[in-house]
């Protein structure tokens, strides 16, 4: 699965909710708390980095991305914006 793929996914998580769906649920949850998940990710890729195996950050890292993907579904960013930030900064 590709970045844009998992995206595509969030995004109709987003627009077609499920009771059942963990995505669905961050989205009923607000900015506040997909906020607060990135954050928590975040510290845990730290420690993972820090104090546990390659496998371990992997999974963070994981949840990590997920969170911010969701977030940036929620205030309408897209990949190719990010994208075009990473290619600007390398001139």
């Amino acid at each position: 699965m590709t970045i844009d793929e998992l995206y595509a996914i969030i995004l109709d998580r987003q627009e077609n909710p499920s009771e059942l769906s963990y995505t669905s649920s961050l989205f009923l949850e607000g900015l506040p708390h997909i906020a607060q998940k990135v954050g928590e990710e975040g510290t845990e890729v730290v420690v993972a980095a820090l104090s546990q195996d390659n496998a371990r950050l992997v999974e963070e890292i994981a949840d990590l991305t997920f969170h911010v993907l969701v977030l940036m579904a929620l205030k309408g960013i897209k990949s190719r914006d990010i994208m075009y930030e990473l290619e600007r900064r390398k001139r």
